[in-house]
This record gives structure tokens, C-alpha cells and sequence, in this order.
């Protein structure tokens, strides 16, 4: 702490729980830093919440909202794990509804806040927080690469970005002024551009970006600088204003959940050898066609090493739908050295076992984070939001592989898949991505680096509330 000040931070995370886990990590830091925290969100987010360590509950006071009840939206769907992607808007419409509830709160909490950290989704909150006399600070919890593809937030806000169509976002931006494949596939963005993803919340994802972004006193990335210097270096040059690393916030190994199904998980790779599992997870939202399950089933037969993969199956499914979706007799094949498994489990154990060499995900960046932490090697499938973008980079910094699609309709096959993770897991050619991805611990793992980010943020903090006291 700088000469004792304690300062009063509000986070604000969207709706998602790959969003709140990094906003209580920052939390917990600047607990530990002496600062005290409002951490806001809705009663079924704050409970899935791990428990805060006693030595910080009392720097951290959970705050619960009410979820207004939108039509369209099941009950008890408070974040966008319990919905399918295309009810995505009726969710921002419900968290757009927290902002008088949110507002009061700024009012009349005991304490003032010195600053609110807040989500790319809350395009509403700057302007209500800049009235209030609130510091803003917007957390992009998306890579530097991404952020910079997007572009300039007054492009974004005006809708003079020049992308209308989907096969604008195929293309690199005229802002960016270096050689990138850091671009989308055809079929990663249609979807969402063409017209069979509606509006129905008022406000467009560019609108919410360029709103959040430009409406803020300081943007803080997860992100390690030196991973992606150039893209780093650019979102600077585009938001003109103070842009902080608050380094990779690595977890920490220790997730929350049930431990009987650790104790099961450790005991199967705890008989496979060093490096030859292959860890297989897209993430809480991302759902698979019955054509996509059967090829990546396939293809993880074919490709003759052990696997673990985590099944997630839309809201409301069972175990026995999963299996039908599967290819026939495919569990019953690879039973001697592959395990199929539904629900939550702990990723951050299974990324640190010695056993597991590679991970074949969805590349969301929280996702990169633990898997590079660890060194494992990088199996690329991108499958929806920014993970495209991601893809791209992560293959372009030479950590993954990505299995290759058409470019029009994102279909694949059980090859292209074996051939890709033979490719990063044991082959010749796979050899420089792998000692690639294990160079990464260094970046992506606990350390100085982290440290050093975790410092130098706090202290903006401090250094721009005293700033604003004094003007």
C-alpha cells in the first residue's frame, strides 16, 4: 500500500463464469494488497463462486442483485453456461436491468467507491460512474490481439469499423499496421454477422466493446506483455489513454468442487506415463453437432494415445443422451485408454498432472492461461466468440496446433483431427511447438513476471484516485 490509502473497488463482472473467476482473482489480490472490494453479481453466480480464504473475507463483501426475470430466459439461468449461445441476448438484456439496482448501490454504500472495474458488456455503466465522481476502469479479459483486431473505440461505438458482412472480419483491419493472420474463419463469424443471431438487447457486442473501452479512465488486460508485445503495443496507440497488464492472474491449484472426483481423475492418469494424455475440454458454453462429436470422437480413436475428455452437453441434457450422441460402441472401444466424462471438473489439477502432455481446446483465453502455465502443448479448436482470434495467435507464437476446416461451414474430420494431435503430442514435426509451449511456464506461470504487473496496477490505482482528490 502507498502511504496507507485504502481504496474501495466495486467489480462488476458480465454473466459468465469464465468472466467472474478472473474478477474474484483481482479481487482477492487487491484484498491482499490492504484495499477493501464490492464484489457485485446475481445469488446463483455468487454461489458458484470458490470460498474466499478467511484471512480476505473481510476485505471482500459479496454483494448479491436480485436476476430480473426476462422472457425467453429459463428459470435459474443466471449466466451464459445455463443457456444455449443463441438466447445469448436475452441474457444481456437481464444484465442491462442490474444497472438501477447497481446505481443505487453507488449511491448509497456506507463506504464511497474510489473505482468501478467492469465488463465489456456494461456499455451503460461509464457515464453513470464518471457522474458519480467513480474512477473507471474496464478489465479485458480477452488478448491484447483480440482487443486490437476489434479496433478503435469510436469506430466501434459509430459503426464505421467497415465490417458489415461476415467476410469483413476475414480480413485484416486497416488500423493494424503489421503483417497478422490473426483473422477469422469464414465460419467462426457468419452466424453472428449475417443475420441468424438477432439484437434483441438494443446493443451490439461493438457497441458494448467501444462504449466500455471508451468510456474508461484505465484498461487493465490479463495478459503477459511480452507474449504479445506488438498487439500490446497497438491497443495502446488505439485507446490513447493508460493501458495496465495486470499480468496472467495464473490460478492457483487448487479448484473448488467436488474432491471424490479428483480422487478418481488422479488415480487414471496417475497410471498413464509422463506427457502422453492428451486432455480434451471446450469450455462451459461451447456445444458440438452430432456430425462435430462424432468426427473429434473419431479422431481421438484414431490418434492411438490416451485421452481424457470433458463432455459438455446443452443445459437440461443427461448422461444418456450424451452417449447416443456419441459415435456406437465408441466408449466401449476406447475404454483400455480413454475416459468420456460429463459435468465440471477440476482443470487446473488435471493441466498440472506430469501425465498430461497436451490439451485439445476450444481456446478460450482463460483456458490458455492454465493450460500454458503448465507447458502443455496446444491442440487449436476454436469454436465460437473470440477463441478464432485466439487460434490464430497461439498458432502464430508457435504453442498449438491448429485442426484444420473448410473455411465456409467449419466442417472437419476424424484425420484432420488424429493427424493434428499426433502432430503436437509425439512427432517430429510437433517437436518445436512442444518445447515452445513448455518455454511458456515462464510466462504464464507463478512468478516475478505476474508479481511485477500486480504491483505496478495497484499502484495506478492508488496513484489516480490521489490524482483526482488533488485536482
Amino acid at each position: 500500500m502507498e502511504n496507507n490509502h485504502v481504496l474501495h473497488v466495486v467489480m462488476f463482472p458480465w454473466l459468465a463464469i469464465g468472466h467472474l473467476i478472473p474478477f474474484l482473482q483481482l479481487s482477492k489480490i487487491l484484498a491482499q494488497k490492504g484495499h477493501r472490494v464490492s464484489f457485485i453479481s446475481t445469488p446463483r453466480n455468487i454461489e458458484r463462486l470458490p470460498k474466499i480464504p478467511p484471512d480476505l473475507s473481510p476485505m471482500i463483501n459479496l454483494v448479491t442483485f436480485p436476476f430480473p426475470k426476462v422472457h425467453n430466459l429459463p428459470d435459474e439461468a443466471e449466466s451464459s453456461m445455463d443457456i444455449p449461445h443463441h438466447k445469448a441476448q436475452f441474457l444481456k438484456i437481464a444484465f442491462d436491468l442490474l444497472k438501477s439496482p447497481l446505481v443505487d448501490f453507488l449511491k448509497n454504500t456506507r463506504l464511497k467507491p474510489d473505482w468501478i472495474v467492469y465488463d465489456y458488456a456494461s456499455h451503460w455503466l461509464p457515464s453513470i460512474a464518471g457522474e458519480l465522481g467513480i474512477l473507471r476502469g474496464y478489465f479485458s479479459l480477452f488478448s491484447a490481439a483480440c482487443m486490437a483486431f476489434l479496433g478503435p473505440p469510436s469506430l466501434l461505438v459509430s459503426g464505421e469499423d467497415g465490417r458489415l458482412k461476415g467476410e469483413d472480419f476475414t480480413i485484416v483491419p486497416k488500423w493494424i499496421p503489421f503483417q497478422s493472420d490473426v483473422v477469422y474463419r469464414l465460419h467462426e463469424v457468419i452466424k453472428y454477422v449475417d443475420g441468424s443471431a438477432g439484437n434483441e438487447s438494443g446493443a451490439s457486442d461493438s457497441v458494448r466493446f467501444g462504449a466500455s473501452v471508451g468510456g474508461s479512465d484505465l484498461v487493465l488486460f490479463r495478459t503477459c506483455v511480452e507474449f504479445e508485445p506488438e498487439w500490446f503495443n497497438l491497443v495502446c496507440q488505439l485507446y490513447r489513454k493508460p493501458v495496465v497488464p495486470v499480468g496472467v492472474l495464473p490460478p492457483d491449484n487448487d479448484d473448488f468442487g467436488n474432491e471424490e472426483k479428483w480422487v478418481f481423475i488422479k488415480e487414471w492418469l496417475d497410471k498413464q506415463m509422463v506427457n502422453s494424455v492428451v486432455y480434451v475440454a471446450l469450455g462451459s458454453e461451447a456445444i458440438l453437432s452430432r456430425d462435430e462429436l462424432s468426427e473429434l470422437a473419431l479422431g481421438l480413436e484414431q490418434c492411438g494415445l490416451p485421452f481424457f475428455w470433458v463432455l459438455r452437453m446443452p443445459p437440461g441434457s443427461t448422461q444418456d443422451e450424451s452417449q447416443l450422441l456419441l459415435p456406437d460402441g465408441f466408449v466401449e472401444r476406447v475404454k483400455s485408454r480413454g475416459v468420456v466424462h460429463q459435468g465440471w471438473v477440476p482443470q487446473v489439477k488435471i493441466l498440472s498432472h506430469s501425465a498430461v502432455g497436451g490439451f485439445l481446446t476450444h481456446c478460450g483465453w482463460n483456458s490458455v492461461v492454465e493450460a500454458l502455465g503448465y507447458g502443455r502443448v496446444l491442440i487449436l479448436f476454436p469454436v465460437m466468440n473470440d477463441q478464432g482470434l485466439n487460434a490464430r495467435l497461439l498458432k502464430g507464437k508457435k504453442v498449438g496446433v491448429e485442426i484444420p476446416r473448410n473455411e465456409r461451414d467449419g466442417a472437419f474430420t476424424s484425420d484432420s483431427v488424429a493427424d493434428s494431435v499426433r502432430i503436437a503430442m509425439v512427432s517430429q514435426e510437433g517437436e518445436s511447438v512442444r518445447a515452445t509451449a513448455r518455454e511458456m511456464r515462464g510466462l504464464f506461470g507463478h512468478g516475478i513476471r505476474n508479481d511485477n504487473c500486480i504491483d505496478n496496477f495497484v499502484s495506478h490505482l492508488v496513484k489516480m484516485r490521489k490524482s483526482q482528490l488533488m485536482s
